[in-house]
């Protein structure tokens, strides 16, 4: 299952969700303001990142700047409470899935959350005469350009 971590006001949010509908791709959204993160979850987004709170804490945040917040200097557990009281800090929208993570909203990148079967029919067989072209032909035309 797909997971979008995001916030109202966010414009890659809107577009990730807009091109998960479009492929009618199911997700799970959780507005980080209205959803209370638990310990679990985000220890877990900081192991899927390749370059852990780097990938997910915006450090232009206002209460990073405001407070000259050092998270490099955190243990893990000082920084999930941080993340927990400041949610604003996490960058977004975070996608992820058993298999990818992406932050931000990247048009070239977010085909990986297409499943692998669809994107393997896509590149064999999907034209723009296959009734389904519009889900699964369009994500093929995209990556061959």
């Amino acid at each position: 299952m797909i997971v979008v971590y995001t916030s109202p006001g966010c414009a890659s949010c809107r577009k990730v969700k807009q091109w998960l509908k479009d492929r009618e791709l199911p997700f799970i959204e959780k507005n980080i303001f209205k959803t209370l993160l638990n310990d679990n979850e985000i220890k877990h987004l900081l192991m899927r990142s390749e370059n852990g709170s780097d990938d997910i804490i915006s450090k232009r945040s206002k209460i990073i700047q405001d407070e000259k917040v050092d998270v490099e200097e955190m243990t893990t557990d000082q920084l999930i409470s941080f993340i927990k009281k400041n949610p604003s800090v996490l960058k977004r929208p975070i996608i992820l899935n058993e298999d990818s993570f992406q932050v931000g909203y990247d048009e070239e990148e977010i085909g990986v959350f297409v499943p692998h079967e669809l994107r393997k029919l896509a590149d064999n067989c999907c034209d723009k005469e296959c009734p389904v072209f519009e889900t699964c032909g369009q994500i093929r035309v995209k990556d061959a350009e």
